[in-house]
């Protein structure tokens, strides 16, 4: 809770200055704070991928991967899942229980496998891949990536609609999703 209210306080005094720092994009909450981007965080992701998963070592870490990575969470990942908050508490506006469930349930039915779909081979073609084998690719990887997907994000997405404030839902993601990250990065650079 310290390093939260450290990071709220800091927001709030710096908040360009933070932006940059945790990738964040342009765009305010309501209440005039900001939303976070998941660039730098996606970029941490793919650095334990290569170092912790892979065991690349510094010496053949591959720096344009992580780059791509942490471009991928600015340019697409961040502003996606975040317009994503935005209209499904739209269009679901509660905080109960059931609200919550809803949400989880039109999360995890609807915005998850499309957000996978689209996620892998948005990564094969910015690394190079022909659409052929980026079809391939997505058929052998997609179905894991989506069953591994409903081990972790249900339980998570069904605490952050019922618990936490949307312009906070982001950002808490995101802190749970470096290990996501990891694995995603994984997922999407292994040929």
């Amino acid at each position: 809770m310290a390093l939260w209210r450290a990071y709220q306080r800091a927001l709030a005094a710096h908040p360009w200055k933070v932006q940059v720092l945790t990738a964040a994009h342009s765009k305010r909450c309501p209440d005039n704070t900001c939303v976070p981007c998941t660039g730098s965080l996606m970029g941490v992701g793919d650095i334990i991928s290569q170092q912790l998963v892979e065991r690349r070592g510094l010496q053949e870490h591959q720096r344009s991967r992580t780059l791509t990575m942490v471009l991928l969470g600015c340019g697409f990942v961040g502003p996606v899942v975040g317009g994503w908050y935005k209209v499904l508490d739209r269009f679901i506006p509660g905080t109960t229980k059931v609200d919550a469930l809803k949400k989880t349930l039109l999360d995890q039915g609807g915005f998850a496998p499309c957000f996978l779909g689209c996620f892998l081979p948005l990564v094969g073609a910015l690394n190079g891949l022909s659409a052929e084998d980026n079809w391939a690719k997505l058929q052998r990887d997609y179905p894991d990536a989506l069953i591994t997907n409903y081990y972790l994000w249900p339980a998570v997405q069904l605490a952050n609609f019922y618990l936490v404030p949307l312009h906070y839902r982001l950002a808490v993601v995101q802190c749970v999703a470096v290990i996501w990250n990891s694995y995603l990065s994984w997922k999407a650079h292994r040929l």
